[in-house]
């Protein structure tokens, strides 16, 4: 691919503004050596304004999503793309949410702009769990476990009964749930059927991956072996 069209296409400018970074000088290589339009250079070894380019196509990220931010790139309000590079809501493929967790929802959220891998996470046939903790406005009663892990406890406005989940208890009115499905609010319509509401909801786990030590609001790029580790197989 041509420099201009891959530079343009991790969000830098239009092509036309691209080219106008060659023509500033302000594309160059590792040395500081001054880079035209028809080099053939690698992407490691390109730099603009001396920082190296960011992550070529093919890029998946882990965000530690706070509360009050939408998994949007149209929503008012505060986006999820806010906390990223403002380059990367230009990025051609789409760096797309995988998946969305609601606006008053933290937690992990993963982000890619591979379509392939994003239809794998989310396919049911990679049976990847997903792990809440749930902060509640009642104290639980001690049957909720049993419910949530018989197989049939059916939300309203739903026709099929949901999968069996499995609930901890960490707390008077604090839980951690792992789901084996993904249906629409799915955590706070389950606690709803057993006449609780969920007060706050922080997602901390999918499949073989962990938020572990992400601090609120940062994100860092997954590498080969992270996406083992999602998928459960371990390098």
């Amino acid at each position: 691919m041509k420099l201009v069209k891959h530079i343009a296409n991790l969000g830098y400018g239009s092509r036309k503004q691209v080219q106008w970074l060659f023509r500033e000088g302000r594309v160059t290589d590792a040395d500081g050596q001054v880079l035209y339009a028809d080099d053939k250079v690698g992407h490691d070894a390109i730099r603009v304004d001396g920082e190296p380019l960011d992550p070529p196509p093919g890029l998946t990220l882990v965000l530690h999503k706070p509360a009050g931010y939408t998994c949007s790139t149209k929503d008012q309000g505060r986006l999820v793309y806010d906390l990223l590079p403002p380059r990367f809501r230009d990025r051609s493929p789409l760096l797309s949410t995988v998946g969305r967790l609601d606006r008053d929802t933290s937690g992990l959220l993963l982000m890619t702009d591979d379509g392939a891998l994003l239809h794998r996470i989310v396919s049911p046939k990679s049976k990847l769990d997903k792990v809440y903790e749930a902060r509640l406005s009642q104290d639980l009663r001690g049957d909720e476990a049993a419910r949530f892990a018989s197989g049939t406890l059916l939300l309203e406005s739903d026709d099929k009964p949901l999968l069996p989940a499995e609930l901890e208890v960490l707390g008077p009115r604090h839980a951690r749930l792992t789901l084996h499905e993904g249906r629409y609010h799915q955590v706070r319509r389950m606690f709803a059927a057993v006449g609780n509401h969920v007060d706050a909801l922080h997602r901390s786990r999918i499949g073989g991956l962990a938020l572990d030590d992400l601090a609120e609001g940062q994100w860092r790029v997954l590498s080969a072996d992270d996406l083992q580790v999602l998928f459960g197989d371990r390098p």
